[in-house]
């Protein structure tokens, strides 16, 4: 039973990990959405426009390393409290 939970442990810090690092993605993405909207609040604006103008390969890039840096911060707090 004890080996059992020593070969899950590595597991479920990188699931954990990966759920971190999705759910700031999200957070950013999310916010680029709303900004979207507002700032471009004209006639013929769609989500599908919304999403082509939001999902590019530098916004994809900021939000991985910003991603990763919450997720540094994250850890350290936790394993420091």
């Amino acid at each position: 039973m004890l080996a059992d939970l020593k070969n899950r442990w590595p597991l479920a810090r990188i699931a954990r990990a990966l759920i971190e690092v999705a759910f700031i993605v999200f957070l950013f993405y999310s916010n680029l959405l709303m900004g979207e909207f507002t700032a471009t609040n004209g006639r013929g604006k769609t989500l599908m426009f919304a999403f082509r103008d939001i999902f590019t390969v530098t916004n994809f890039s900021i939000a991985m390393i910003a991603a990763l840096i919450g997720h540094g911060v994250f850890h350290y707090l936790r394993k420091k409290l």
